[in-house]
């Protein structure tokens, strides 16, 4: 699973990066709003947002993270008692809100309770299987189909919700790591993965990105 944190305070950024990464996580770390902004489209299964950062403020950046991912859970930290502010990041759409100081024992709980991990094998068609804790994609006769780095890293974005539409820029920031890359590379990638699926498996959104076709 994959975890976006936001936090200013380098020593205390490090130790919940540090812990996380113990209890199995991926963790992304940035100690600047608008870093953290161009980063949210990289597939992030849970957020944890500092109130008071530099450039852009970490309500700002929930505001922002519920228009585009409202179901991903998103939990505040901040050393700002005032009950506006905690009344706020509820209204914006925090699932808890964890005041400063706290014991990282705290923290730890919240996401545990919060971010669930998906199980490691989803069903993306009728008897097709995908492995995303190994990037291995299995036929219905259990025979693997084997996968690009980046024809795996495509179906990774689809765990949490096959239905989802995944646009050009989620694609781009995801599957080439924040790398610029064009249209043409996109569809290239699409037609060697589709080349290894079902027919209809992979449906184009005009203008707009990719998705799982229902077969």
């Amino acid at each position: 699973m994959k975890i976006l944190v936001l936090e200013d305070n380098e020593r205390l950024a490090n130790v919940i990066k540090s812990v996380l990464i113990k209890e199995g996580y991926t963790v992304d770390l940035f100690m600047d709003g608008e870093r953290a902004l161009d980063a949210l489209n990289r597939g992030y299964h849970c957020f944890i947002l500092d109130i008071n950062v530099p450039s852009i403020d970490g309500l700002s950046i929930l505001e922002t993270i519920r228009i585009y991912h409202k179901e991903i859970p998103a939990i505040i930290i901040s050393s700002n008692h005032d009950l506006e502010k905690i009344q706020a990041s509820y209204e914006i759409g925090c699932d808890d809100y964890l005041k400063k100081p706290f014991f990282i024992y705290e923290l730890v709980q919240k996401v545990k309770k919060l971010c669930h991990k998906p199980t490691s094998t989803i069903s993306l068609w009728i008897g097709y299987t995908y492995d995303y804790a190994n990037h291995r994609l299995f036929d219905p006769n259990m025979e693997e189909i084997k996968l690009a780095k980046k024809e795996g890293m495509f179906l990774d974005l689809f765990i949490k919700d096959r239905h989802r539409v995944i646009t050009f820029s989620e694609l781009e920031e995801y599957v080439w790591e924040g790398e610029e890359t064009s249209v043409l590379n996109m569809r290239a990638l699409i037609k060697r993965l589709r080349k290894k699926l079902p027919e209809g498996a992979i449906e184009m959104i005009k203008e707009v990105g990719y998705r799982l076709g229902e077969l």
